[in-house]
């Protein structure tokens, strides 16, 4: 079985070299040790000194020294918009007090999709939007993975 032992960030290598792709969504891009499939159905073994989150682009690079595309694939995700920016740091502030991963954009937010927190978001001012898209939450102050929380250096 090939082996995917380490990763490089995207356009850090030569993508010409791709024998394919393979799709994540962001609860699977981040591992140290796991056996996946390609998007064309080929099982290799994800096998990492340490878990990293892997971003959209990144290349694996196989034991046969043939290099794998990583993809984020999309999710249910709700899109988080205010009448102000004022509003909409509040609400950044009510997202992160309850530890939610968030991807933070120009004019809006982006959570995954949880009637709990829409109900809570949309109580204190925020207009929502549910779409699919790959997510690629902040990765935190600390480095935070996207299992747990650790304020560890």
């Amino acid at each position: 079985m090939l082996k995917a032992e380490r990763i490089e960030r995207a356009g850090r290598w030569p993508s010409e070299a791709a024998r394919g792709t393979v799709t994540l969504g962001y609860d699977d891009r981040y591992r140290r040790r796991l056996q996946l499939r390609s998007d064309a159905g080929e099982a290799f073994l994800l096998d990492l000194p340490r878990a990293f989150l892997l971003g959209e682009g990144d290349g694996l690079a196989l034991s046969d020294g043939s290099w794998l595309a990583v993809k984020a694939a999309p999710e249910p995700l709700i899109e988080v918009t205010a009448s102000s920016p004022a509003l909409l740091a509040r609400l950044a502030w009510h997202i992160g007090n309850r530890h939610l991963p968030a991807q933070i954009e120009p004019g809006r937010l982006l959570i995954r999709d949880d009637p709990v927190i829409a109900a809570m978001l949309e109580g204190l001012g925020a207009r929502l939007s549910r779409l699919e898209a790959p997510f690629s939450p902040e990765p935190g102050a600390y480095g935070a993975a996207p299992h747990g929380h650790s304020h560890d250096p």
